[in-house]
């Protein structure tokens, strides 16, 4: 890339003007889910009697029946043809963590040489896109390709793009999962029924226990023509070199500071769209990073939520590019700054409107609490490695551990209060200590302020996993993966724990016990075995990380190996119990988990070589010749020892420039025949881990040596937008 070029793109970047957003001149609420196929756009399309059974369907978690769904899709299509679509699609979450969609037109013969407008519930319920060339983990073979997307009544369709969208599962001719949507509604049924199995405890009228979601999607933005002046950015989604910026993040001075005007201008567009999908897109500030930010909405359905996070990441893309901006969703798209999270909040509730991770005000709400809070504990100890396996991937990897980060040790933080009434109740169980203070008014010595009313938890953001409040916070996901792999796995692992405690209450009960009695018992003995995942201190400390290991708690680094712990005897059985995932389908994940880490390292291995190669060295080489120049003018001109000296001091960059240089050229031949033996290997996990073990430590060298020479090489001469220019909107 050429000098002029570069600073014409800086140029470009910092002239750029916030684009005119059309606000609408109603208020949100006037055009909330106007793209949505909700229960007002069904009462209005459907008739009566279909209507009733769709909404009954979905409340009950039912089936719906072949006959009502021919009624819903002539009403779909027509509610989708008045506004607009021409397509529809199947729209679902392959092993990718992105979405797939393939459009069919609203169009059969007619019988006469035209066409007419149809959509029947064969076509609504079930279609067969093959999709054969997703991953798939050797559950399907070529020559047998067929792939099924099936109806999810529960996420109502959308219109996107003139397309008619409708949420499916996807699955294999033999019935095995191809996709998120699959096991993370198995694992919803199966902590809907054994909450409610618990629950019923404590009010036998609860029917269901429904799982919430409120996810936090941190993002960078970035300047187009920037970005696209970054091959790095452009192939891998983040800086592969690059030094850190004089200043970046230290002042802590972009944290919920004023928002820039032309990110304000993307961010009022995003929330339109949001709005209109029926995405209830509520906070949105600056995070810590420059040029980093967050937005966030009110709590959902965990499916409904999960969806609504997969679209926006879609739409996130869409609406930058009309603000001349590029969405950068990895984890870690620049070294020395912080990386970018998926906070998932998570609870559970009944239909009674009861949270189930809430104190109450009554003995016996706050033993349900106490109940659930505590299985939860015991969950998460008992799965630890699970629940690290299933946010780790090569991108979010870059991530866990650093600095701003939830360590790559999985841990659970209570908070005083809480942790005092555990010992208490490990110590003594009785539901005479069962007293849990809500919220509590703190009263500043400033005439002008009101009282605060005070949480009885504080926050520990270095925890992986936290209670705060009335829910728990699972901060370890990574900003770009799909929130259901985190999702499956802790609310499998959550039904199962339920279960097993169920099963020694009744046991215990059915001889004799008092019910509170048993409940005390089994939670007494429940926090006596999960205490050691209990860590209320500092995430980040060294001191951690060998008091974790002490604990017996899972201290693996590498990804790779992490993923084991889907087919450890633990996970597996667990996850039969639940009806999550059958031996077979977790043996088919992990492929494509090993494969997609392999891949993921072997195109950012590839890009690092080609951009030192053929654009770090050349530039560097340039500048060498130029100070090489200079010497020789300098010995020739004044032919003197102060002349041999100021040639020293050029001949000593000259050196250290060759040193870095000759680093870089052997780290790139060591690193290319290093991928060479690695892509000999079969067996996918042993390809994996020699990635992760010889491929990633030369990427990190040859990084180390390049952002030496950017410090040294001419700005005039070096070929990429330095961090300085890509990180702070103009």
């Amino acid at each position: 890339m050429s000098t002029s070029l570069r600073f014409k793109s800086v140029e470009d970047a910092s002239s750029r003007k916030a684009v005119k957003v059309d606000i609408p001149s109603a208020r949100p609420e006037s055009y909330y889910g106007c793209q949505v196929f909700n229960r007002q756009k069904m009462f209005e399309y459907l008739p009566k009697e279909t209507f009733e059974a769709l909404v009954k369907a979905i409340d009950n978690k039912e089936a719906l029946g072949r006959d009502v769904a021919d009624d819903v899709a002539k009403g779909m299509m027509r509610w989708a043809v008045d506004n607009g679509a021409r397509h529809y699609t199947h729209w679902f979450h392959p092993l990718t963590d992105g979405t797939a969609e393939k459009h069919d037109a609203f169009v059969e013969h007619d019988g006469k040489g035209g066409v007419i407008e149809k959509f029947s519930g064969k076509l609504l319920v079930q279609q067969e896109p093959d999709a054969s060339s997703f991953p798939n983990g050797g559950i399907r073979n070529t020559f047998e390709a067929r792939g099924y997307s099936a109806w999810d009544i529960s996420s109502p369709a959308f219109i996107l793009g003139g397309t008619l969208c409708i949420p499916t599962i996807f699955i294999s001719y033999t019935g095995e999962a191809l996709d998120y949507k699959t096991p993370l509604l198995r694992a919803l049924n199966s902590v809907d029924k054994a909450g409610t199995r618990v629950a019923r405890y404590f009010d036998p009228e609860v029917n269901h226990v429904t799982s919430n979601l409120g996810w936090e999607q941190e993002y960078f933005l970035v300047d187009e023509a920037l970005y696209a002046a970054r091959p790095d950015l452009v192939m891998t989604g983040r800086t592969l070199m690059g030094h850190e910026s004089a200043k970046n993040q230290q002042l802590e001075d972009h944290y919920f500071g004023a928002i820039p005007s032309r990110v304000k201008a993307f961010m009022l567009d995003l929330e339109i769209e949001c709005h209109k999908l029926g995405i209830p897109a509520k906070t949105r500030h600056n995070e810590v990073a420059p040029n980093q930010f967050e937005l966030a909405p009110i709590f959902e359905e965990t499916n409904l939520a999960n969806d609504h996070n997969l679209l926006l990441m879609s739409l996130m893309d869409e609406v930058a590019r009309r603000h001349n901006f590029r969405v950068l969703l990895h984890e870690k798209p620049f070294g020395g700054v912080n990386g970018s999270g998926k906070h998932n909040n998570w609870s559970l509730s009944t239909d009674r409107g009861v949270l189930l991770f809430g104190p109450g005000k009554t003995k016996e709400q706050n033993l349900q609490f106490i109940t659930f809070v505590v299985n939860v504990m015991a969950a998460v100890h008992r799965h630890n490695a699970l629940l690290k396996a299933s946010i780790i991937t090569a991108t979010n990897a870059h991530r866990l551990g650093a600095n701003e980060a939830p360590p790559a040790i999985i841990s659970m933080f209570l908070g005083t209060q809480l942790s005092a009434i555990l010992d208490e109740i490990e110590k003594n169980p009785s539901d005479d200590i069962l007293a849990l203070s809500g919220k509590e008014g703190l009263r500043l010595d400033v005439a002008q302020i009101p009282e605060l009313m005070i949480d009885n938890t504080d926050r520990n953001r270095t925890s992986p996993f936290a209670f705060t409040g009335n829910r728990f916070e699972f901060r370890a996901v990574g900003s770009s993966a799909n929130c259901a792999s985190a999702m499956i796995a802790l609310n499998a692992a959550v039904a199962d724990q339920l279960n097993d405690f169920a099963d020694k209450v009744d046991k215990a009960v059915a001889s004799g016990t008092p019910l509170n009695e048993a409940l005390l018992n089994e939670i007494k003995r429940l926090i006596g075995e999960s205490k050691d995942i209990h860590f209320d201190g500092n995430g980040y400390s060294e001191e951690w990380k060998q008091e974790a290991a002490r604990r017996g708690l899972d201290t693996e680094t590498s990804a790779p190996l992490m993923y084991d712990a889907y087919l450890s005897d633990q996970s597996v059985e667990m996850f039969g119990r639940t009806g999550v995932f059958s031996k077979l389908e977790l043996e088919a994940r992990n492929e494509v988990k090993w494969e997609m880490y392999t891949k993921k390292v072997q195109i950012e291995a590839r890009v690092l070589g080609d951009l030192a190669i053929n654009h770090i060295l050349p530039a560097a080489t340039r500048y060498q010749s130029t100070l090489l120049d200079n010497v020789f003018k300098i010995k020739q001109l004044f032919k003197s020892d102060k002349a041999d000296t100021i040639a020293a001091q050029d001949m000593k960059s000259i050196e250290e420039m060759s040193e870095h240089m000759a680093a870089i050229r052997s780290e790139v031949e060591e690193m290319v025949e290093a991928r060479r033996q690695a892509n000999r290997i079969e067996c996918e996990r042993t390809k994996a881990i020699a990635y992760h073990d010889t491929v990633v430590p030369r990427m990190e060298t040859i990084r180390y040596h390049i952002d030496k020479l950017e410090l040294m090489v001419d700005n005039e001469i070096w070929p990429l937008p330095k961090y300085r220019e890509l990180l702070f909107v103009r």
